[in-house]
């Protein structure tokens, strides 16, 4: 588990709300990444669309789910759980790129 805190204080010395405003902020900084993300597939299907590819790329994809997996390993998260988000992140870049077409 990575430790945040910014006063280096252990998770076990904080109280609850002190956690709960951790909680916040991590939250607030996973959808600073999905809009970062979005932002960048959102680049990739006009590039995609100038140069007449197709949107799907499954390839692409699977490299995106094994990597999820292998940084899933390496931080001992779920790995099943962290290839659930990763999905639903690249189907809805695809239905954002089908309606952008």
């Amino acid at each position: 588990m990575v430790d945040n805190d910014t006063d280096g204080r252990h998770p076990d010395e904080m109280s609850l709300a002190e956690l709960r405003e951790e909680i916040e902020t991590i939250d607030r900084e996973i959808v600073e990444k999905i809009a970062q993300r979005t932002y960048v597939a959102d680049t990739i299907a006009q590039v995609k669309s100038e140069k007449g590819l197709p949107t799907t790329d499954e390839q692409q994809e699977q490299a995106v789910m094994d990597r999820a997996g292998e940084n899933a390993e390496q931080f001992d998260v779920d790995a099943n759980l962290v290839k659930a988000v990763f999905r639903l992140l690249i189907e809805l870049n695809k239905v954002e790129q089908r309606e952008s077409r």
